[in-house]
């Protein structure tokens, strides 16, 4: 079957590993917002059986929830590029990513929407640090280096975006469809950066929506030390990587960009 346009607008994408206790909750959190959102959920094997939870849970959503199962945890990064290319593929106009545990909140969905949608933003980020956003429940060292990280980034990058490793993102489809994803090289903390710094340079314009932030309450964080480390020498290189040859038209899409067969992976 076939859905009228409308209904192809908005898409959000979730990846989870061992989210089980998570994700039927933030699906039903989603689709009770009742303003005809699609969820992707991208799994990477979980083995605590999120993806077959998912596939049950389908019955309660037909036609609003999908699902891909990748082989195994291979990164952040390239389960939110497996997502953004199922969405553009699918013709949605607005794709989100947001995560599994509740530190976004889904009801602000509808305000980075509203910034792409009626403002006419290329990319909304749902951003900590801009006047009205805040982080509750983190340590001490968790705001120490989420804060010192966007600070770094800033100043190596000269990015104007105070929040640059924000993961509650809207982008409008023309954005993806811009972006060779071939040349995005990180999959941890930096992607996040990379992505931003991409669209900036290719001409998007970018807004900032205040949210709210509040650290998971059940599961286990994917922060590590690499992870981390990534993001110090990551964004180094993605500012190195600027200042040599034609960087916008080496990360701006070829024709082939969405056509690639993706990781060993099943779409349902």
């Amino acid at each position: 079957m076939v859905l009228a346009p409308f209904f192809l607008e908005k898409l959000v994408i979730i990846p989870t590993y061992n989210e089980i206790e998570n994700i039927p909750l933030i699906l039903k959190a989603v689709f009770s917002l009742n303003r005809n959102y699609h969820v992707l959920v991208v799994d990477d094997n979980s083995p605590d059986g999120t993806g077959d939870a998912v596939e049950q849970l389908k019955l309660f959503y037909p036609g609003q929830l999908f699902i891909k199962k990748r082989q195994g945890k291979l990164g952040l990064g390239t389960a939110y590029i497996d997502g953004f290319k199922w969405g553009v593929k699918h013709g949605y106009e607005f794709i989100f990513e947001m995560d599994a545990d509740f530190s976004h909140n889904p009801s602000d969905l509808e305000r980075l929407y509203y910034a792409c949608k009626y403002e006419n933003y290329d990319v909304a980020v749902g951003s900590r640090y801009v006047p009205g956003g805040k982080i509750e429940n983190w340590p001490l060292d968790r705001h120490i280096y989420s804060k010192g990280g966007a600070f770094y980034t800033r100043m190596i990058t000269f990015m104007p975006v105070k929040d640059p490793t924000a993961g509650f993102v809207c982008y409008r489809k023309k954005v993806l469809e811009s972006i060779n994803f071939d040349k995005i090289k990180f999959v941890g903390y930096a992607f996040q950066i990379e992505m931003k710094f991409v669209a900036w340079k290719l001409g998007f314009k970018i807004k900032e929506v205040p949210i709210v932030f509040i650290d998971r309450k059940t599961g286990v964080s994917k922060m590590s030390g690499k992870i981390l480390k990534e993001g110090v020498f990551g964004v180094l290189s993605i500012q190195l990587k600027s200042l040599f040859g034609n960087y916008r038209k080496r990360m701006k899409t070829n024709t082939d960009s969405f056509a690639k067969p993706a990781l060993s992976r099943t779409d349902s």
